[in-house]
């Protein structure tokens, strides 16, 4: 009895317990969807619209960018259009080209000038004894020169007009190349001013030039408003400003250097149209961006980033510092042939000094052949002068 009772008591205490409850479902955590959303849409922001300043960089690493970038995805490989790709397959059957030397290998040299030479004298002493080994090209903007130097007898190429900070100037300069390149026995390029003077005898320039190969033509970035502030969003997308670059314009070239300046158009048509005084306010000056940056996109590797004509930019003018007559001393000279450090200066606030050894087949040497803004006063001084400096 006991135990049917209790049975029933449990039955009944079974039925009057409620039933299973209806629960309503769990609230979505909104926060975090959003939160996460987010940091998607600024992810993909800054992937297409990278900062422009390190400082926006800093809101997330003291490190800045980099370590944005190392877990963003790397920005798709842009596609060559049919003129580039033409372009580069030119430009890499000419580089791998190999050179050819051979004794009656020759050093061409061409001089960018208004007019007579003032120097034609120590230029003379400079090659004499040494026919067979160079060639001699005057480019005369102005006036037809007065020749005083066998070895300038027609020298003179058909000139054109060249107007400082125009693309007159690169003109003149493949004009020369264009000329020089009829002979095939040059084989290295030099481009100089009427006011520069050889730093050292023939044989030592000769064999500086002739057995290294690499181009010195000047090359670097400057982040100033006389460096990449005269970059032009027309150039785009060929050159980007990531590339653009800035330098001296006096060379020296190997012959496949030579001929890739000549069969470019489609770089040059950008510094011609887009790199000229007065374009959307800026002065960009060719003749300093056109090579630098050309070279920089397609052979970096083959240049020296440095030029081996010395100028003085230390009193930092618009214009570099004239050697006069008195400033011609054997220790001016000797202190010009003993650099052997490239130094450039940004235009920024910051003047950023940049430094790098000059290395000629991997090993320091002294950066400069020539010297240039020497006074047409100085001729006498320099004859006397000669064969005490240009001895290494």
């Amino acid at each position: 009895m006991k135990t049917e009772q209790v049975w029933r008591l449990g039955m009944g205490d079974m039925q009057i317990l409620p039933g299973s409850r209806h629960r309503p479902p769990l609230k979505k955590p909104m926060w975090i969807i959003v939160l996460l959303s987010m940091v998607c849409v600024f992810l993909i922001c800054a992937y297409i619209y990278p900062p422009e300043s390190s400082g926006a960089c800093y809101v997330f690493s003291s490190r800045g960018c980099e370590v944005l970038s190392e877990w963003l995805p790397p920005a798709p490989a842009r596609e060559y259009n049919d003129e580039e790709k033409a372009s580069r397959a030119v430009i890499r059957e000419i580089l791998n080209t190999p050179p050819i030397l051979s004794n009656s290998s020759k050093v061409a040299f061409m001089f960018l000038s208004p007019g007579s030479l003032p120097f034609e004298k120590l230029w003379d002493k400079f090659f004499r004894g040494h026919e067979g080994k160079f060639s001699v090209y005057v480019h005369a903007s102005k006036d037809k020169p007065v020749h005083v130097s066998q070895y300038f007898v027609d020298a003179d190429i058909r000139s054109d007009e060249v107007v400082w900070g125009k693309i007159s100037m690169v003109d003149a300069e493949r004009r020369l190349l264009a000329n020089a390149l009829q002979d095939p026995e040059n084989q290295q390029f030099v481009l100089l001013s009427d006011s520069c003077i050889p730093l050292y005898n023939f044989d030592y320039i000769y064999n500086y030039l002739m057995y290294t190969n690499i181009s010195f033509v000047d090359c670097f970035k400057d982040p100033g408003p006389h460096g990449n502030g005269r970059y032009s969003d027309h150039m785009l997308p060929e050159i980007e400003k990531k590339d653009f670059r800035k330098g001296a314009q006096w060379f020296t070239m190997k012959r496949q250097h030579a001929v890739i300046v000549m069969a470019d158009n489609l770089y040059y048509s950008k510094f011609r149209d887009y790199c000229k005084p007065g374009l959307e306010g800026r002065n960009c000056i060719a003749d300093e961006h056109y090579l630098p940056t050309f070279f920089n996109i397609i052979d970096p590797g083959g240049i020296a980033n440095w030029s081996v004509t010395q100028v003085d930019w230390s009193e930092r003018k618009w214009h570099p510092k004239s050697y006069k007559a008195l400033d011609v001393t054997l220790g001016l000279l000797k202190n010009i042939t003993s650099i052997d450090v490239s130094v450039h200066v940004t235009s920024d606030a910051k003047k950023e000094v940049q430094r790098w050894p000059c290395l000629w087949n991997g090993l320091q040497r002294p950066c400069y052949l020539f010297a240039r803004k020497f006074n047409p006063e100085t001729m006498d001084r320099l004859l006397f002068i000669f064969n005490n400096y240009s001895s290494p």
